[in-house]
């Protein structure tokens, strides 16, 4: 049985391009994931950790509600 999608979503991958098109690869590595984490957080297949999330919406300098969102 496949694993459902998250209710978090994000705008990482608009964020990236937003920002110069920073890889998923650097924004991994900014942020101390694996590029496979990235890819999983921006498809909605995984949610990240507070922590995460939290360094995540720093490297692009926006606030936690701006890069990720809870679906009702």
């Amino acid at each position: 049985m496949a694993k459902p999608k998250t209710r978090v979503i994000n705008q990482i991958r608009k964020l990236r391009f937003d920002t110069g098109e920073m890889t998923q690869a650097e924004l991994a590595r900014r942020v101390g994931v694996t590029r496979q984490t990235i890819i999983a957080i921006e498809q909605g297949k995984y949610s990240p950790s507070l922590e995460v999330a939290f360094q995540i919406a720093r490297v692009f300098g926006v606030k936690l509600d701006e890069a990720f969102q809870y679906a009702d």
